[in-house]
């Protein structure tokens, strides 16, 4: 796919992916989203790479939704919007079992939440509406000390997105997430870094070289076949009944990874005291058991 409003630029195994709508403040946009789900399609598949940044161009990360369209912005009988009218039945009622139902928030984040490679947001500027909520199937968030956020949805009379009802109160905690979506309001990068929206603010020259400290500390010295377990095993543990659930998961790559020929590097690059050089690759070296998980449906 040739790419419209992202930029897709891999050195030194590491991706960065940048929202490049700059004119627009990088807002969103179904060619956006299409674009990054591609761009994520493309990185699982590619053992080269070992880790995403995600940022935006110039002054913005991602200023929401693309609002051109004025009121009629998340209206789905718009007329340019064929398919999502399929949906609406003669009578009025809707067929939520359509795929045109869906919102595009959503299945970016749902694409990245399934991603096989740590995914780290350096969030530049402004980030409000699917400019944040995109970030949270993010694994680690950092940001320049001039970044805004804002869960603005309540403000707009629509309802937060992109799995964020699921995500959100998981990240910062149900009071903290409740009191930005209810308020709407637009708040600090300081105020992030103290809900724990973002772990750690920069100065704006700063940001992306921390950014790529950290996604070459990830490059250099793991196995990329247990970053891609650990991130899967994190993330869907979230939603476990019961520690025991954890347990079944951690077992089986305990049992199964520890005859690998990465463990056997890590061990004896430890021992001879020099760098390991794992040679096991997501794309053929995945354990059986993996995934372990039923895959979901939209239906």
């Amino acid at each position: 796919m040739a790419y419209k409003q992202i930029l897709y630029d891999v050195k030194d195994n590491i991706l960065t992916i940048t929202l490049n709508r700059p004119e627009k403040l990088n807002a969103f946009t179904g060619v956006m989203m299409t674009e990054m789900i591609d761009a994520f399609d493309r990185a699982d598949k590619d053992d080269e790479i070992r880790a995403i940044i995600v940022t935006g161009a110039g002054r913005a990360f991602c200023a929401g939704a693309d609002l051109s369209a004025g009121a009629d912005t998340f209206a789905p009988s718009r007329e340019d919007r064929p398919e999502r009218k399929s949906a609406i039945r003669a009578d009025g009622s809707i067929d939520w079992s359509s795929e045109v139902t869906r919102d595009g928030g959503g299945r970016l984040t749902l694409r990245i939440f399934e991603c096989l490679k740590p995914v780290i947001a350096a969030v530049n500027g402004p980030a409000v509406g699917v400019g944040v909520t995109m970030q949270l199937a993010m694994d680690v968030r950092i940001a320049s000390d001039n970044a805004r956020f804002g869960f603005v949805f309540s403000r707009r009379g629509i309802v937060p997105e992109a799995c964020s009802s699921w995500f959100l109160p998981r990240v910062v905690g149900i009071s903290q997430a409740l009191e930005w979506a209810f308020s709407g309001r637009v708040f600090s990068a300081q105020e992030a870094r103290e809900g724990r929206l973002v772990s750690k603010l920069y100065k704006p020259e700063d940001l992306l070289p921390a950014a790529r400290s950290l996604a070459r500390e990830i490059a250099e010295n793991t196995s990329q076949v247990s970053v891609a377990l650990i991130r899967q095993m994190m993330w869907k543990m979230l939603g476990a009944d019961h520690p025991i659930e954890a347990h079944k998961v951690d077992s089986k790559g305990i049992f199964v990874r520890g005859s690998s020929a990465d463990v056997r590097e890590g061990v004896k690059s430890f021992l001879e005291k020099r760098p390991a050089k794992f040679p096991d690759k997501v794309s053929k070296d995945m354990p059986a058991y993996f995934p372990w998980w039923m895959p979901r449906k939209y239906s």
